[in-house]
């Protein structure tokens, strides 16, 4: 073997320090790529159905690439962006005004680009967080914003997502205690992975929770728009939510644009100050080709409403293949994302009996002896993730995914 470098032990602490990457514990999403990877070994030329993917199975509208690949030709354009010019900021406050009904949004001072929400959600926390201080975050969920706060020294406190209370944080849990030293509380609606809205009656809730807590919210909404009835739902068109927080919106999943790498953060003027001010310091902004093209984007929301259209069709048939399997699925109102239950066991047409400890288990036999992946969530019960971003080149050939899902879920017997 060769000898340790001391390179070993100058790493951060926030990282595991001298023992990092020497842990055998192996990250979720890295189990289901080995998992995948192992059923296409062992059925070569047989076709994985990938409903864990959690990202759009289609380019972007032409129209957007159309706009980019004009935009990159300007000159005016070819340099560092740093905190973005007008253009998507104006189409931002236009799109909250058109969409989502959000009035009086200031472009100027109320708007700044994002290089996509995962960008700002490790941004934000440096604005906000001290040592010891708090950050009530939901699980399950996206967790970037809450391990950003951990490098800071801040801590965590989980508001767990169950399904008797519409996977809706109780916010009355937390702890005095924690109370006292809260300084965020992160949100996430239309919700990942657990695909539930909230409602006004909620978010009112939760602006006279900031009030009386003074903490501040982040409204991480990059499902926001991919609703399958009415209009999307924001936090900002909340009464008071301006005072207490600001709202993320991103291209990635409303456009089709996941790798343009682009969104923008809305809100609280001061909050939005201090996320550019601490942006500079972390890149010098987007292409701004890419910004006018996400703007193109924002200023055409019949795009997403196509999108969601897509998604909606696709949630109706898998809703239906997965509840004449047994599962206890119901189409979300929102996102991409169905939640279910995970079965606790199985019996095969043969009379063979399977029993799973947790969501994991079941998600790794559906891969290894179904061929369809999927995500397991074990954080606030066991729960599966399926998403509807399968690839599929047409109707008809997603309604040949979905009977082919159906085919391979049947002959077994669930149990709840």
């Amino acid at each position: 073997m060769m000898p340790e470098s001391y390179l070993q032990h100058l790493l951060a602490e926030r990282i595991g320090g001298s023992r990092y990457g020497k842990s055998g514990a192996i990250y979720k999403f890295e189990k289901i790529k080995r998992a995948k990877r192992a059923a296409v070994a062992a059925h070569p030329g047989k076709e994985i159905l990938d409903l864990g993917v959690g990202e759009p199975d289609e380019m972007a509208f032409p129209a957007v690439v159309e706009t980019l690949c004009a935009e990159t030709r300007k000159p005016e354009n070819r340099g560092y962006a740093d905190n973005g010019d007008a253009v998507l900021k104006q189409a931002a406050a236009r799109y909250l005004e058109r969409v989502c009904g959000v009035k009086g949004i200031n472009p100027d001072t109320e708007v700044l680009h994002s290089i996509g929400s995962k960008a700002a959600l490790s941004i934000l926390p440096g604005a906000l967080v001290n040592p010891g201080d708090y950050v009530l975050m939901t699980t399950p969920g996206y967790p970037v914003f809450g391990t950003h706060a951990q490098y800071l020294g801040g801590r965590v406190h989980n508001l767990p997502l169950r399904e008797e209370r519409d996977f809706l944080p109780d916010l009355g849990a937390v702890p005095a205690d924690v109370l006292e030293r809260a300084k965020v509380l992160v949100l996430n609606y239309p919700n990942n992975p657990t695909g539930a809205s909230a409602t006004p009656d909620f978010f009112a809730r939760v602006v006279e929770f900031a009030h009386r807590n003074e903490v501040a919210v982040i409204h991480d909404a990059a499902y926001a728009a991919l609703v399958f009835e009415g209009r999307p739902l924001s936090f900002l068109a909340t009464p008071g939510a301006k005072d207490v927080g600001v709202e993320l919106h991103s291209a990635s999943k409303s456009f089709n644009m996941t790798g343009w790498r682009c969104g923008f953060v809305a809100g609280n003027e001061l909050l939005v100050r201090a996320y550019g001010d601490l942006k500079d310091h972390t890149d010098s902004g987007q292409f701004l080709a890419i910004q006018h093209a996400a703007a193109h984007g924002f200023d055409h929301p019949e795009i997403t409403q196509q999108i969601a259209a897509k998604y909606s069709r696709r949630m109706d048939g898998l809703v239906r293949v997965l509840s004449e399997a047994g599962f206890q699925a119901r189409k979300p109102r929102g996102s991409f994302f169905l939640y279910v239950k995970a079965p606790t066991a199985a019996t095969l047409a043969d009379g063979t009996g399977i029993e799973f400890q947790n969501a994991e288990e079941v998600s790794q036999w559906l891969i290894t002896e179904r061929l369809i992946s999927t995500v397991p969530w074990d954080d606030a019960g066991a729960y599966l993730r399926f998403s509807v971003t399968f690839p599929a080149r047409d109707v008809g050939d997603e309604r040949r995914i979905l009977a082919e899902i159906a085919a391979r879920l049947s002959g077994v017997r669930f149990e709840f």
